[in-house]
């Protein structure tokens, strides 16, 4: 029998923030429902949409955010769901992409704010609230291209010309490509 492997999609929301001296990054990390932890905002992979467009989707509905996705992930890993990991069986292996997002929109109001809530933290609290190694790993790739990419006023320059209305664009590794339009239904 052959067992199909499950696609979750998570990315890690982040803002600049500038003050007189440098600039600073937060992490947005949601609640979920029935424990008492943060994570960041994750979900499947409908058949219509790229693995991308999910990333933002789901950012969207789960933490009310849009902005710019880096698209390319921060990694993949493959894992066993908790509901079949103490299984033998091929059963509930699963496999997750994990993306940077820098968020240009905070909305008031989204699609499951009864479900989720969010709160922006610090770095090294995010890595405290992780709670698989492949999240913090994740984690600390992001904030090591941070700092390769340390050119903050071109990536604000690029995040103004860029920022479209249907609130998710495209940020290719390479940011002398042109940037690609990501369609979040919302």
């Amino acid at each position: 029998m052959l067992y199909s492997l499950c696609l979750l999609l998570r990315c890690i929301p982040y803002r600049l923030e500038k003050d007189v001296e440098d600039s600073r990054i937060s992490v947005l990390m949601i609640s979920t429902p029935n424990r008492d932890d943060l994570v960041f905002p994750k979900g499947g992979w409908e058949d219509d949409e790229t693995v991308n467009e999910a990333a933002c989707r789901e950012a969207l509905e789960e933490a009310g955010v849009k902005g710019i996705l880096d698209e390319e992930p921060l990694g993949v890993w493959e894992f066993r769901s908790k509901s079949k990991q103490n299984s033998c069986s091929l059963e509930g292996g699963c496999r997750g992409y994990m993306f940077a997002l820098e968020v240009t929109e905070e909305l008031d109001s989204w699609a499951e704010q009864s479900t989720y809530k969010r709160q922006w933290v610090s770095p090294e609290e995010a890595y405290k609230l992780c709670r698989y190694d492949w999240m913090s790993e994740a984690l600390e790739k992001h904030l090591r291209r941070m700092e390769r990419n340390s050119n903050i006023e071109k990536a604000e320059k690029l995040v103004e010309h860029q920022m479209l209305s249907a609130g998710c664009s495209t940020k290719p590794s390479n940011l002398e490509e042109s940037f690609s339009k990501c369609i979040v239904q919302g």
